[in-house]
Protein backbone atom coordinates (compact mmCIF):
# COMPACT_ATOMS: atom_id res chain seq x y z
CA UNK A 1 0.00 0.00 0.00
CA UNK A 2 1.55 3.64 -0.77
CA UNK A 3 0.76 7.21 0.15
CA UNK A 4 -1.52 7.69 -3.18
CA UNK A 5 -0.73 9.43 -5.34
CA UNK A 6 -3.48 12.53 -5.39
CA UNK A 7 -3.72 13.88 -8.59
CA UNK A 8 0.07 14.87 -9.56
CA UNK A 9 0.65 11.94 -11.23
CA UNK A 10 -1.13 11.75 -14.63
CA UNK A 11 -1.19 8.05 -14.98
CA UNK A 12 -3.02 7.57 -11.57
CA UNK A 13 -6.36 5.95 -12.23
CA UNK A 14 -9.32 5.38 -9.53
CA UNK A 15 -8.84 1.95 -9.31
CA UNK A 16 -5.02 2.59 -9.07
CA UNK A 17 -4.39 5.83 -7.15
CA UNK A 18 -3.70 3.64 -4.06
CA UNK A 19 -1.22 1.33 -5.30
CA UNK A 20 0.52 3.70 -7.66
CA UNK A 21 4.59 2.96 -7.91
CA UNK A 22 5.59 5.96 -9.95
CA UNK A 23 8.31 7.51 -9.66
CA UNK A 24 7.53 10.82 -7.59
CA UNK A 25 7.42 11.96 -3.89
CA UNK A 26 3.91 10.95 -2.87
CA UNK A 27 4.66 6.69 -4.18
CA UNK A 28 6.23 5.96 -1.14
CA UNK A 29 5.43 2.76 0.88
CA UNK A 30 3.16 3.28 3.65
CA UNK A 31 2.91 -0.21 4.81
CA UNK A 32 2.99 -3.95 3.80
CA UNK A 33 1.81 -6.73 4.14
CA UNK A 34 1.64 -8.62 7.51
CA UNK A 35 2.87 -5.28 9.16
CA UNK A 36 -0.92 -3.92 10.11
CA UNK A 37 -2.96 -5.88 13.23
CA UNK A 38 -6.47 -8.03 12.56
CA UNK A 39 -6.79 -6.87 8.48
CA UNK A 40 -10.24 -5.63 8.35
CA UNK A 41 -10.81 -4.16 12.07
CA UNK A 42 -11.33 -1.01 12.31
CA UNK A 43 -9.20 1.25 14.87
CA UNK A 44 -12.26 3.55 15.20
CA UNK A 45 -15.70 2.53 15.96
CA UNK A 46 -18.81 4.73 16.96
CA UNK A 47 -21.32 3.79 19.89
CA UNK A 48 -23.66 5.94 21.50
CA UNK A 49 -21.14 8.32 22.34
CA UNK A 50 -19.27 8.27 19.07
CA UNK A 51 -15.65 8.01 18.16
CA UNK A 52 -14.70 4.92 20.05
CA UNK A 53 -11.24 3.29 20.01
CA UNK A 54 -11.72 -0.10 21.61
CA UNK A 55 -8.64 -1.28 21.37
CA UNK A 56 -7.67 1.84 23.04
CA UNK A 57 -10.10 2.56 25.51
CA UNK A 58 -10.85 6.08 24.97
CA UNK A 59 -13.60 8.10 23.00
CA UNK A 60 -12.40 11.02 21.34
CA UNK A 61 -14.84 14.44 21.62
CA UNK A 62 -17.53 12.02 23.31
CA UNK A 63 -20.88 13.36 23.32
CA UNK A 64 -21.72 11.96 27.00
CA UNK A 65 -19.66 10.82 29.84
CA UNK A 66 -17.18 8.41 29.72
CA UNK A 67 -13.95 6.78 30.80
CA UNK A 68 -11.38 8.05 28.74
CA UNK A 69 -12.00 11.13 26.62
CA UNK A 70 -9.49 12.41 24.30
CA UNK A 71 -10.59 16.24 23.48
CA UNK A 72 -9.84 17.82 20.36
CA UNK A 73 -10.54 21.29 21.59
CA UNK A 74 -12.17 23.21 24.06
CA UNK A 75 -15.53 24.38 22.04
CA UNK A 76 -18.64 23.51 23.90
CA UNK A 77 -19.90 20.71 21.27
CA UNK A 78 -16.45 18.67 21.10
CA UNK A 79 -15.69 18.71 24.96
CA UNK A 80 -18.58 17.90 27.33
CA UNK A 81 -18.74 17.51 31.58
CA UNK A 82 -18.30 13.99 33.43
CA UNK A 83 -15.91 12.15 31.75
CA UNK A 84 -13.57 10.55 34.27
CA UNK A 85 -10.26 11.46 32.66
CA UNK A 86 -9.27 13.76 29.81
CA UNK A 87 -6.71 14.10 27.44
CA UNK A 88 -6.11 17.34 25.50
CA UNK A 89 -3.25 19.39 24.00
CA UNK A 90 -0.79 21.28 26.30
CA UNK A 91 -1.84 24.94 24.34
CA UNK A 92 -5.57 23.92 24.85
CA UNK A 93 -5.29 22.82 28.66
CA UNK A 94 -6.04 26.30 30.76
CA UNK A 95 -9.35 26.83 27.78
CA UNK A 96 -10.44 22.83 28.78
CA UNK A 97 -9.95 23.30 32.50
CA UNK A 98 -11.93 26.46 32.28
CA UNK A 99 -15.04 24.92 30.35
CA UNK A 100 -14.90 21.78 32.63
CA UNK A 101 -14.01 23.14 36.05
CA UNK A 102 -11.45 22.62 38.77
CA UNK A 103 -11.96 18.97 39.47
CA UNK A 104 -11.57 17.17 36.02
CA UNK A 105 -8.92 15.21 35.76
CA UNK A 106 -6.63 16.75 33.02
CA UNK A 107 -3.91 14.90 30.91
CA UNK A 108 -2.30 17.38 28.42
CA UNK A 109 0.31 16.27 26.09
CA UNK A 110 3.20 18.39 24.16
CA UNK A 111 2.30 18.42 20.39
CA UNK A 112 3.32 15.41 18.74
CA UNK A 113 4.45 14.05 22.10
CA UNK A 114 3.44 9.86 22.02
CA UNK A 115 1.33 8.04 24.38
CA UNK A 116 0.84 4.35 24.77
CA UNK A 117 -3.01 3.57 25.29
CA UNK A 118 -3.26 -0.01 25.83
CA UNK A 119 -0.91 -0.50 22.88
CA UNK A 120 -2.19 2.58 20.33
CA UNK A 121 -0.11 5.09 20.27
CA UNK A 122 -1.98 7.98 20.82
CA UNK A 123 -0.20 11.56 19.86
CA UNK A 124 -1.87 15.28 19.03
CA UNK A 125 -1.16 17.38 16.48
CA UNK A 126 -1.84 21.07 15.38
CA UNK A 127 -5.39 21.44 13.40
CA UNK A 128 -5.50 25.42 13.21
CA UNK A 129 -8.92 26.28 14.66
CA UNK A 130 -8.27 27.25 17.58
CA UNK A 131 -5.64 27.53 20.55
CA UNK A 132 -4.42 24.20 21.70
CA UNK A 133 -6.27 22.70 18.94
CA UNK A 134 -5.41 18.89 17.74
CA UNK A 135 -5.93 16.45 15.37
CA UNK A 136 -5.55 13.09 16.89
CA UNK A 137 -2.89 10.28 15.21
CA UNK A 138 -3.42 6.91 16.32
CA UNK A 139 -1.39 4.12 15.54
CA UNK A 140 -1.09 0.35 15.66
CA UNK A 141 0.67 -2.50 14.06
CA UNK A 142 1.58 -0.26 11.51
CA UNK A 143 -1.91 0.73 10.96
CA UNK A 144 -2.31 4.98 11.19
CA UNK A 145 -5.42 6.97 11.76
CA UNK A 146 -6.14 10.56 12.13
CA UNK A 147 -9.37 12.36 13.31
CA UNK A 148 -9.15 16.12 12.50
CA UNK A 149 -11.45 17.62 14.76
CA UNK A 150 -12.28 20.66 13.71
CA UNK A 151 -10.00 22.40 11.55
CA UNK A 152 -8.66 25.01 9.01
CA UNK A 153 -5.12 24.83 6.53
CA UNK A 154 -5.05 29.11 6.23
CA UNK A 155 -2.92 30.33 9.68
CA UNK A 156 -3.87 33.07 11.54
CA UNK A 157 -1.54 34.87 14.49
CA UNK A 158 -3.43 33.09 17.82
CA UNK A 159 -2.77 29.68 17.49
CA UNK A 160 -0.29 26.89 15.99
CA UNK A 161 -1.47 26.47 12.09
CA UNK A 162 -2.37 23.16 10.58
CA UNK A 163 -0.09 20.34 10.11
CA UNK A 164 -1.12 17.37 8.00
CA UNK A 165 -0.30 13.94 9.08
CA UNK A 166 -0.04 11.00 7.01
CA UNK A 167 -2.15 7.83 7.71
CA UNK A 168 -4.16 5.25 6.01
CA UNK A 169 -7.24 6.68 7.27
CA UNK A 170 -8.72 10.45 7.91
CA UNK A 171 -11.42 10.87 9.64
CA UNK A 172 -12.44 14.91 8.63
CA UNK A 173 -14.93 17.33 9.65
CA UNK A 174 -16.60 18.74 6.80
CA UNK A 175 -18.61 22.44 8.81
CA UNK A 176 -18.31 23.88 5.05
CA UNK A 177 -18.14 20.97 2.82
CA UNK A 178 -19.84 22.19 -0.08
CA UNK A 179 -18.31 24.16 -3.42
CA UNK A 180 -19.91 27.12 -2.19
CA UNK A 181 -17.49 27.62 0.70
CA UNK A 182 -14.31 29.48 -0.21
CA UNK A 183 -13.01 31.88 1.53
CA UNK A 184 -10.68 35.27 0.75
CA UNK A 185 -7.66 35.68 2.58
CA UNK A 186 -7.78 36.95 6.07
CA UNK A 187 -6.20 40.35 5.30
CA UNK A 188 -8.78 41.47 3.24
CA UNK A 189 -11.47 40.47 5.39
CA UNK A 190 -9.35 42.13 8.30
CA UNK A 191 -9.25 45.06 6.22
CA UNK A 192 -13.27 45.39 5.48
CA UNK A 193 -13.64 44.90 9.08
CA UNK A 194 -11.55 48.21 9.81
CA UNK A 195 -12.64 50.24 7.14
CA UNK A 196 -16.61 49.43 8.53
CA UNK A 197 -15.55 50.92 11.89
CA UNK A 198 -13.40 53.58 10.87
CA UNK A 199 -16.42 54.49 8.61
CA UNK A 200 -18.66 54.06 11.97
CA UNK A 201 -16.45 56.47 13.66
CA UNK A 202 -16.48 59.38 11.72
CA UNK A 203 -20.27 58.77 11.56
CA UNK A 204 -20.15 59.39 15.16
CA UNK A 205 -21.31 55.73 15.38
CA UNK A 206 -20.72 52.89 18.20
CA UNK A 207 -18.99 49.27 16.10
CA UNK A 208 -20.95 46.16 17.57
CA UNK A 209 -19.43 43.12 16.18
CA UNK A 210 -20.39 39.48 16.45
CA UNK A 211 -18.16 36.81 16.96
CA UNK A 212 -17.46 33.35 18.85
CA UNK A 213 -16.26 34.15 22.43
CA UNK A 214 -13.72 30.91 21.99
CA UNK A 215 -11.12 31.44 18.97
CA UNK A 216 -12.80 34.11 16.21
CA UNK A 217 -13.24 37.01 18.64
CA UNK A 218 -9.32 36.60 19.49
CA UNK A 219 -8.59 36.64 16.06
CA UNK A 220 -10.82 39.49 14.86
CA UNK A 221 -8.48 41.13 18.05
CA UNK A 222 -5.53 40.15 16.84
CA UNK A 223 -6.34 41.64 12.87
CA UNK A 224 -7.75 44.91 14.16
CA UNK A 225 -5.97 48.48 13.14
CA UNK A 226 -5.68 49.61 17.41
CA UNK A 227 -5.60 53.13 15.93
CA UNK A 228 -9.14 53.55 15.03
CA UNK A 229 -10.55 53.66 18.76
CA UNK A 230 -10.99 51.98 21.86
CA UNK A 231 -11.79 48.05 22.01
CA UNK A 232 -14.42 46.84 24.44
CA UNK A 233 -15.65 43.10 25.51
CA UNK A 234 -18.50 41.12 26.47
CA UNK A 235 -17.37 39.18 29.82
CA UNK A 236 -17.50 36.27 27.29
CA UNK A 237 -14.83 37.01 25.14
CA UNK A 238 -12.80 38.86 28.26
CA UNK A 239 -12.25 35.62 30.15
CA UNK A 240 -11.00 33.65 26.84
CA UNK A 241 -8.58 36.92 26.34
CA UNK A 242 -7.27 36.62 29.62
CA UNK A 243 -6.33 33.06 29.16
CA UNK A 244 -5.04 33.30 25.53
CA UNK A 245 -3.04 36.41 26.64
CA UNK A 246 -1.61 33.75 29.70
CA UNK A 247 -0.75 31.50 26.59
CA UNK A 248 1.46 34.05 24.82
CA UNK A 249 -0.63 34.76 22.16
CA UNK A 250 -0.80 38.60 21.62
CA UNK A 251 -3.83 40.55 21.33
CA UNK A 252 -4.75 44.16 21.91
CA UNK A 253 -6.01 45.86 24.80
CA UNK A 254 -9.22 45.27 25.39
CA UNK A 255 -11.68 46.43 28.58
CA UNK A 256 -14.39 44.52 29.54
CA UNK A 257 -17.57 46.47 28.79
CA UNK A 258 -19.39 46.23 32.34
CA UNK A 259 -16.69 47.86 33.71
CA UNK A 260 -17.54 51.42 32.19
CA UNK A 261 -19.93 53.29 34.70
CA UNK A 262 -23.65 54.07 33.22
CA UNK A 263 -23.98 56.82 30.44
CA UNK A 264 -20.67 55.97 29.10
CA UNK A 265 -20.16 57.32 25.51
CA UNK A 266 -19.24 54.73 23.37
CA UNK A 267 -19.21 56.81 19.60
CA UNK A 268 -16.11 55.42 18.02
CA UNK A 269 -15.64 52.24 19.59
CA UNK A 270 -16.05 48.56 18.44
CA UNK A 271 -17.27 46.50 21.00
CA UNK A 272 -16.70 42.69 20.70
CA UNK A 273 -19.21 39.96 21.93
CA UNK A 274 -20.74 36.80 21.10
CA UNK A 275 -23.64 36.05 18.83
CA UNK A 276 -25.84 35.04 21.77
CA UNK A 277 -25.79 39.01 22.81
CA UNK A 278 -27.53 40.31 19.72
CA UNK A 279 -30.62 41.97 20.90
CA UNK A 280 -30.31 41.09 24.54
CA UNK A 281 -30.55 44.03 27.28
CA UNK A 282 -26.58 43.95 27.23
CA UNK A 283 -26.80 45.02 23.74
CA UNK A 284 -29.02 47.75 23.61
CA UNK A 285 -27.06 49.41 26.25
CA UNK A 286 -24.39 51.21 23.20
CA UNK A 287 -27.69 52.48 21.12
CA UNK A 288 -27.84 52.63 17.80
CA UNK A 289 -24.75 50.96 17.01
CA UNK A 290 -23.85 49.52 14.06
CA UNK A 291 -23.72 45.87 13.99
CA UNK A 292 -21.72 43.08 12.56
CA UNK A 293 -20.73 39.26 12.51
CA UNK A 294 -17.35 37.64 11.31
CA UNK A 295 -18.74 34.31 9.97
CA UNK A 296 -18.19 31.52 7.33
CA UNK A 297 -21.90 31.48 7.28
CA UNK A 298 -22.43 35.13 5.96
CA UNK A 299 -21.13 32.97 2.85
CA UNK A 300 -24.88 32.14 2.36
CA UNK A 301 -27.00 34.73 0.76
CA UNK A 302 -29.50 35.74 3.18
CA UNK A 303 -27.73 34.92 6.61
CA UNK A 304 -27.15 38.90 7.73
CA UNK A 305 -30.30 39.65 6.26
CA UNK A 306 -32.01 37.06 8.24
CA UNK A 307 -29.97 38.32 11.26
CA UNK A 308 -30.93 41.53 10.96
CA UNK A 309 -27.17 42.85 10.96
CA UNK A 310 -25.55 46.25 9.04
CA UNK A 311 -22.87 44.07 8.18
CA UNK A 312 -21.63 40.49 7.25
CA UNK A 313 -17.91 39.42 7.20
CA UNK A 314 -16.71 36.09 6.04
CA UNK A 315 -14.40 34.91 7.89
CA UNK A 316 -14.01 31.00 9.37
CA UNK A 317 -11.98 29.34 11.43
CA UNK A 318 -12.46 25.79 9.95
CA UNK A 319 -11.48 24.61 6.47
CA UNK A 320 -13.37 25.52 3.23
CA UNK A 321 -14.01 23.48 0.64
CA UNK A 322 -10.80 23.50 -1.61
CA UNK A 323 -8.87 23.65 1.73
CA UNK A 324 -10.83 20.45 2.89
CA UNK A 325 -9.63 18.85 -0.37
CA UNK A 326 -5.99 19.68 0.35
CA UNK A 327 -6.07 18.73 3.85
CA UNK A 328 -7.08 15.28 2.64
CA UNK A 329 -5.18 14.82 -0.01
CA UNK A 330 -1.93 15.69 2.33
CA UNK A 331 -2.79 13.13 4.89
CA UNK A 332 -2.12 10.30 1.63
CA UNK A 333 -5.23 8.51 3.02
CA UNK A 334 -6.95 6.19 1.05
CA UNK A 335 -9.92 5.90 3.38
CA UNK A 336 -11.53 9.34 4.37
CA UNK A 337 -14.72 9.54 7.12
CA UNK A 338 -16.63 12.47 6.89
CA UNK A 339 -18.68 14.30 9.84
CA UNK A 340 -20.11 17.15 11.06
CA UNK A 341 -21.35 19.28 8.75
CA UNK A 342 -22.12 19.09 5.29
CA UNK A 343 -21.04 15.04 5.14
CA UNK A 344 -22.49 13.30 1.63
CA UNK A 345 -21.76 15.55 -0.88
CA UNK A 346 -18.33 15.60 0.74
CA UNK A 347 -18.22 11.60 0.26
CA UNK A 348 -19.69 11.48 -2.60
CA UNK A 349 -17.11 13.63 -4.07
CA UNK A 350 -14.55 11.52 -2.02
CA UNK A 351 -16.07 8.21 -3.78
CA UNK A 352 -15.56 9.65 -7.70
CA UNK A 353 -11.96 10.79 -6.80
CA UNK A 354 -11.48 7.37 -6.23
CA UNK A 355 -11.32 7.50 -2.29
CA UNK A 356 -13.27 4.73 -0.08
CA UNK A 357 -15.49 6.94 2.19
CA UNK A 358 -18.20 7.07 4.01
CA UNK A 359 -20.57 9.32 6.41
CA UNK A 360 -20.12 8.93 9.97
CA UNK A 361 -22.79 9.26 12.44
CA UNK A 362 -23.32 12.94 14.02
CA UNK A 363 -24.93 14.62 16.55
CA UNK A 364 -24.82 17.59 13.84
CA UNK A 365 -26.84 18.34 11.09
CA UNK A 366 -25.73 19.40 7.68
CA UNK A 367 -25.18 22.89 8.41
CA UNK A 368 -22.70 21.83 12.00
CA UNK A 369 -25.43 23.44 14.26
CA UNK A 370 -26.53 20.71 16.99
CA UNK A 371 -29.96 18.77 16.29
Amino acid sequence: MYWGCCDLHVGCTKEGRRGCTASHPLAVPFYTEGTVARAGEDLLNTDENGLYCAAGGFHIDPWGPVEHAVITHAHADHAREGSAAYLTARPGAALLRARLGEAASIQALDYGEPLDLNGVRVSLHPAGHILGSAQVRMERAGEVWVVSGDYKTAPDATCTPFDPVRCHTFVTESTFGLPIFRWRPEAEVAAAINAWWRANREAGKTSLLFAYALGKAQRVLAALDTGIGPIYTHGAVENVNRIYREAGVALPETTYAGERPGGQDWRGALILAPPSAAGTPWARRFGSASTGLASGWMRIRGARRRRSLDRGFVLSDHADWPALNAAIAATGAWRVWVTHGYRVPLVQWLAEKGYEARAVQTRFDDTGEAV
